[in-house]
């Protein structure tokens, strides 16, 4: 039985051959090796240069970076299903690439750069007027915890969504929220796209039904403009402290899934997501 082996052994033993018999007349002598590939079966011409003595054939772009094609890969990216160079990964990672979440190169990196990212984080961006005690925490954890689970829906219906549009969505509506609650003005802030229209939406959705929750389980709602404000900022502080701060980056949204599996809160009512105590 006659067995083709892959053409890459053969572009490796024909280099071989051609360093041991010295092929060409010298350095810029370029000499076809094509009849021992024609030889084994092989619709191909194959060319071994020897240019300034060193002698160079196609196998060599086969280890440059899929990206960058100048640099040698040294790892395989899932991302571009191809082996690229640290350098490419670096720059690249969640900012032209969808890293997936369990590549080890992205889980290592992210350590790295969430605490240069809070280094360079504008401090308003967190609201610091708004105070948030951690009684709050407490009293209203399952405010909270509904809040979350809301955002992790909002980003697996629509996996184009990352921590920059929940970010900007949270700091919509506490801006909202913070107008409302001061004044008793209604105000929306504009959000910049659908994507943070939709986690907004999931967000108002999940508040209706805490209300409504609260009214069948106590006679009447409880919840207030300025606790939904806390919840809000205290959920975008928590967003800020996780993301990586890059364009494409879902260390939030990982940190979410995580804690918030695609499944219904345990002890909930049927049909609904919040749990009050």
């Amino acid at each position: 039985m006659h067995v083709r082996l892959p053409i890459a052994d053969f572009f490796r033993r024909d280099v071989i051959s051609a360093r041991q018999s010295k092929i060409g007349n010298g350095p810029g002598s370029c000499a076809p090796v094509t009849s021992v590939a024609r030889s084994r079966g092989v619709d191909a011409i194959i060319e071994v240069c020897s240019r300034n003595g060193k002698i160079t054939d196609e196998t060599e772009t086969e280890l440059s970076c899929a990206i960058c094609h100048e640099r040698k890969e040294k790892r395989f990216c899932p991302a571009v299903h191809d082996r690229i160079c640290p350098i490419c990964c670096g720059t690249e990672r969640e900012v032209t690439l969808d890293c997936p979440s369990d590549c080890p190169y992205l889980q290592q990196a992210r350590k790295h750069e969430n605490a240069a990212h809070l280094e360079e984080l504008d401090r308003e961006a967190l609201m610091p007027q708004v105070e948030v005690p951690e009684t709050f925490l407490y009293e209203r954890e399952p405010l909270l915890a509904g809040m979350s689970f809301a955002i992790a829906q909002a980003a697996r219906r629509d996996r184009g969504v990352y921590d920059r549009d929940v970010i900007q969505a949270l700091t919509a509506m506490a801006k909202t929220y913070e107008t409302q609650a001061n004044s008793g003005l209604i105000y929306e802030q504009p959000m910049q796209n659908p994507l943070q229209h939709a986690v907004a939406a999931e967000i108002s959705k999940m508040l209706q039904e805490y209300r409504k929750t609260e009214e069948q389980n106590r006679g009447y709602a409880t919840l207030k403009d300025s606790e939904v404000l806390k919840a809000l900022v205290f959920t975008l502080r928590l967003a800020l402290g996780k993301t990586s701060g890059r364009p494409k980056s879902k260390a939030f949204l990982d940190f979410l899934f995580e804690n918030f599996p695609d499944k219904p809160v345990v002890g909930a009512a049927e049909g609904s997501r919040i749990i009050v105590p």
